[in-house]
């Protein structure tokens, strides 16, 4: 049985974290494939912060263009409302039936899991494999999302990856663009490209 996590976000650029990230799920649980989902409207971003999701879609497709286990996914563009998880799962396991599927994400993202739209469905289905972060200790607040869910009558799956602590995040790369600071320590050079010759995160 294939297996496949999702790595959703909304990727306001992707940056080198993200690719430690899936390159860490990818080993540490032997993983056939990772599919990255650019969320076209997510819900708890601000949609004036947002670069133009056709910007954010090539970005993510130049950046792991050469990691033959990652594919890129525009599932997201359809919905003309919110990004859920739960949608961009089911929209995905017709595309790979018989599979068994993971969800990527960060531990701020886990965190918020218990009031996440249609979660206990979503938990049926998919098991997590989250990101440390700094200054958070990462095993104790699995436990507790763990705990939350439960008392929701919600059993979930999950696993702390096992990666250095990444202090780049897009909003950073975002700060540096607008103080006008160079970012290829941050980003992929195609990124960093793109960034510039599209004039983006300037203002």
């Amino acid at each position: 049985m294939p297996k496949l996590a999702v790595f959703g976000g909304s990727f306001n650029p992707i940056h080198r974290g993200h690719l430690l990230i899936a390159e860490t799920a990818l080993k540490q649980v032997n993983l056939d494939r990772v599919i990255w989902v650019p969320a076209y409207h997510p819900p708890h971003k601000q949609s004036d912060k947002l670069a133009d999701f056709q910007h954010r879609f090539e970005m993510v497709k130049q950046a792991i263009a050469p990691y033959p286990a990652f594919s890129l996914s525009s599932v997201d563009q359809k919905r003309s409302g919110f990004s859920y998880a739960i949608d961009t799962l089911l929209d995905l396991q017709p595309c790979y039936p018989d599979s068994q599927w993971y969800w990527i994400g960060g531990l701020d993202a886990f965190a918020s899991l218990p009031r996440w739209y249609h979660r206990q469905e979503l938990a049926a289905q998919c098991s997590w494999l989250v990101a440390p972060r700094s200054g958070q200790s990462a095993v104790a607040l699995g436990q507790q999302v763990a705990q939350q869910m439960a008392a929701q009558s919600i059993k979930i799956d999950w696993q702390i990856l096992q990666m250095p602590l990444v202090e780049i995040s897009s909003s950073l790369v975002r700060q540096y663009c607008r103080d006008r600071r160079p970012i290829q320590a941050l980003v992929p050079k195609s990124v960093e490209n793109y960034i510039l010759a599209h004039d983006l995160y300037r203002f």
